[in-house]
């Protein structure tokens, strides 16, 4: 029976009840029932500061389909990977380069402001984009534009009681870098604390994805002038890891409470001791305790030779989504039909632990405490506590 015919018998048959003879006519034809190749982008930063962070969403995505025969939803994929660079033009260029190759769906983006820049982009070529990192607040009313990593203001939400709760008296001081995510994660802390005469007024450090080594001398100077018992920041990457550098070549060794960015993956490596003892808010550890997460933190400890972080495991639930929602698609999915799908995914089993999609095509999610420690001889992000749930 050629392709053309069978389809249409099928049909045909199904029209009629005729379930039975269905399941005899497509028995032992599992070679024509295979998918067809299926196109996925994935935008990531290639070069620059954010490099790290674009390799972890690469290997997250990669790991899923090198652990399922190298499928989504029974097609084969050709994974296509655009340099999301540094800035919002170089975002929008690799999504439109995707886009004219024939993409079936786009994944990946690290930069808040990469997000926003090629927001118009996506929504016009009605190709959805499941973004598994940079989400800001501000991004919303979109339809053809999820999220399997976290609000940007979440972290800070999460924080703040047990920030409140842990420094009873004296400052908290807020240091943040001035872009989209920096803004929306203090904003989260503020509203979330309440209004309480502890909360220094934020210093603003100018965003910078390759600090030199005395670009936060300054700042530091403006956040310690209130002297705070603790100090709340927002940092990723490279200008992480010369922040707390720089904070510590002060002498300052009060407690430092952050986003969970802040010491994640290649930043704690090279930080080392000077980040113990920071307390962080984040929506994954490698150490939680899951059938998810074992099978997933020891495959990709394995293949990487380190832990994962949150990057990896936001960029490997995008895959296992896609693989769902292009299954549920149908055998000849299009992008609109995979969009669609994407809110029929129902509940993920993720490393992080079980989540879902909300109304607005972000995880709702648990939230975890970690703090940086030795752990033999390494440090690394220990879970102390669940923080609480939000989405």
């Amino acid at each position: 029976m050629s392709q053309m015919d069978r389809r249409q018998a099928l049909k045909l048959l199904a029209a009629l009840g005729a379930t039975g003879l269905v399941a005899a006519c497509t028995d032992g034809d599992s070679d024509s029932d295979a998918g067809e190749p299926v196109r996925i982008g994935l935008i990531a930063p290639q070069t620059g500061g954010y490099k790290p962070i674009g390799q972890e969403l690469v290997n997250g995505f990669q790991l899923f389909l090198d652990l399922n025969n190298k499928r989504l939803g029974d097609h084969p994929v050709e994974l296509l990977i655009a340099d999301e660079g540094e800035s919002e033009q170089s975002g929008k260029a690799a999504a439109e380069r995707l886009i004219r190759d024939g993409v079936l769906a786009l994944t990946g983006v690290a930069n808040s402001a990469a997000m926003l820049g090629l927001r118009e982009t996506v929504e016009q070529a009605r190709i959805p984009l499941i973004g598994s990192n940079a989400s800001p607040r501000s991004l919303q009313g979109v339809v053809y534009i999820w999220r399997t990593s976290y609000i940007t203001d979440e972290p800070g939400t999460a924080l703040a009681a047990y920030v409140k709760k842990e420094v009873p008296r004296g400052k908290v001081g807020i240091i943040a870098a001035d872009y989209s995510a920096g803004r929306d994660a203090v904003q989260g802390f503020q509203e979330a604390f309440g209004r309480d005469g502890r909360l220094g007024k934020p210093v603003w450090s100018t965003f910078q994805t390759s600090p030199g080594k005395r670009a936060y001398q300054r700042d530091i100077a403006e956040l310690l002038a209130d002297d705070p018992a603790a100090v709340y920041c927002f940092f990723a990457g490279a200008a992480a890891v010369e922040f707390i550098r720089q904070l510590r070549a002060t002498g300052y060794d009060g407690r430092i409470y952050a986003p969970g960015f802040l010491t994640e993956g290649n930043v704690l490596d090279e930080l080392g001791a000077d980040a113990v003892g920071t307390r962080t808010a984040l929506n994954y550890s490698s150490d939680l305790s899951n059938a998810a997460n074992t099978r997933f933190a020891a495959a990709y400890r394995k293949k990487h030779g380190t832990s994962p972080t949150t990057y990896a495991v936001a960029s490997y639930d995008a895959a296992h989504v896609l693989d769902k929602a292009i299954r549920n698609a149908g055998a000849r999915p299009t992008s609109q039909q995979v969009n669609l799908a994407l809110g029929t995914v129902g509940q993920v089993d993720s490393p992080r632990g079980p989540w879902q999609f909300n109304q607005g095509r972000t995880p709702q999610q648990k939230w975890y405490l970690r703090e940086v420690r030795r752990d033999g001889p390494v440090y690394g992000n220990v879970l102390i506590d669940e923080l609480t749930t939000l989405g």
